[in-house]
């Protein structure tokens, strides 16, 4: 009997004993609740319910609404004005919406409710802040620099109609950028995932623990929603970046766009793409501009506006959320993880891996400058230029040095 009361819960164990009891008759509910451990008063309540209608008995739960212990709160109404100030002078929060939250654990929170004679564990307290509106956060990158460049909106308007006009034109847009720098190895990757058991790391980013240093270099198609990956080895140059743009353009850009002579490239301000760059300018021109005969307008987004590329968001996001909580140990790995990079709008990646090396400190003379066929637009010429073709370069007489691309 108690074996199978032990498998029971709390109402069907009274019911049972009650069942019993009324099987034994006269002192039946004092011989059950000997045998099983149960309180005699329960067995009685049991055959109560048993002689009555189970109408009225809660399904699918063990009491009845408001059974059960207490919250803490009930039992000790002052313990939430006493919570609020203890974590008032340790309270931030979002003005713009109702998150808050606090910097310091429940866990130091309960034992100072303890010491003001409130007594509650680590548990109770979270639920008691999440009452509150008390939220576990991450602190994200959100606040944009307090003072904007003064031609900001100028040059996110002059975006907007350049876009417009190539797009009725039917011409190539691409939104170009260098992804964050990634160790080859047994690294550890932010993120989760499901899995049974998890993966060990090393438990330092030392790189010359490293099998290289990875330098995803991104193409995004904004026409066709296709991205681009070439995974270069050394560093992130100029030079490397437009080298990635005319392999581009070899492969797959001629091939899409077959009609097209003019190419609008978006780019951040900075980096292997910097609006200042000679050699950027330098290399478009002679990678881009003479040898494939295009027209190649380039506009940069404001400085500290890089979130705003769209890039950022259609093809580094997905990736990332792609390869979250994973170690990349191998180039191999690396390119699985971004072929495998997929959105339910259609986006799809191509990667390969790059092992050409560059330098870095490149220059180019004011001469050199001077040679460019270059025109900077009215509006935030820094940020707005087009490079077209020199008349008297024909592609025969522009080298290219074409290193070794591994497409796995």
């Amino acid at each position: 009997m108690n074996l199978l009361v032990s498998r029971l819960d709390e109402a069907q164990r009274r019911w049972y004993a009650a069942v019993e009891a009324n099987r034994l008759g006269h002192g039946g509910a004092r011989l059950v609740a000997q045998i099983t451990g149960l309180d005699e008063k329960t067995v009685r309540r049991g055959q109560e319910e048993v002689a009555g209608s189970l109408a009225d008995v809660p399904v699918k739960r063990q009491r009845r609404p408001g059974g059960g212990r207490p919250p803490v709160g009930k039992k000790d109404p002052a313990i939430v004005t006493v919570l609020q100030e203890v974590v008032e002078p340790v309270t931030a929060g979002d003005p713009m919406s109702e998150q808050k939250w606090v910097r310091v654990s429940p866990r130091e929170l309960s034992r100072e409710l303890g010491a003001a004679g409130h007594p509650a564990s680590p548990p109770t307290v979270r639920r008691l802040l999440d009452d509150l509106g008390y939220r576990l956060h991450a602190n994200t990158k959100q606040l944009e620099p307090r003072a904007g460049h003064p031609d900001r909106d100028r040059q996110f308007q002059s975006i907007a109609q350049q876009r417009q006009a190539f797009t009725t034109a039917g011409h190539p847009q691409l939104s170009i950028d260098t992804k964050k720098k990634e160790l080859i190895g047994a690294f550890k990757n932010g993120g989760r995932v499901w899995s049974q058991t998890a993966e060990a790391v090393n438990a330092h980013d030392f790189p010359q623990d490293a099998l290289g240093r990875a330098v995803p270099y991104g193409i995004y198609d904004l026409t066709h929603n296709r991205g681009t990956v070439y995974v270069g080895q050394s560093a992130d140059t100029p030079r490397f970046a437009v080298e990635m743009l005319a392999r581009w353009w070899e492969s797959e850009g001629q091939t899409v766009f077959p009609a097209a002579s003019e190419l609008l490239i978006l780019a951040d301000a900075g980096g292997s793409n910097s609006a200042r760059s000679r050699v950027w300018k330098s290399q478009l021109q002679a990678q881009l501009c003479d040898h494939f005969g295009l027209t190649v307008t380039v506009c940069h987004y404001p400085t500290g506006c890089s979130k705003w590329n769209p890039i950022e968001h259609r093809l580094f996001g997905p990736i990332s959320s792609n390869w979250a909580g994973q170690p990349l140990h191998s180039w191999e790995t690396m390119l699985g993880y971004l072929r495998g990079t997929k959105t339910e709008t259609g986006l799809t990646v191509r990667a390969a891996l790059h092992e050409g090396l560059y330098k870095t400190g490149e220059s180019v003379s004011d001469a050199d400058m001077a040679t460019l066929n270059l025109e900077r637009h009215a509006i935030c010429p820094t940020w707005n230029y087009t490079l077209r073709p020199r008349p008297t370069l024909s592609s025969d007489a522009v080298p290219t040095d074409v290193s070794r691309e591994l497409v796995l």
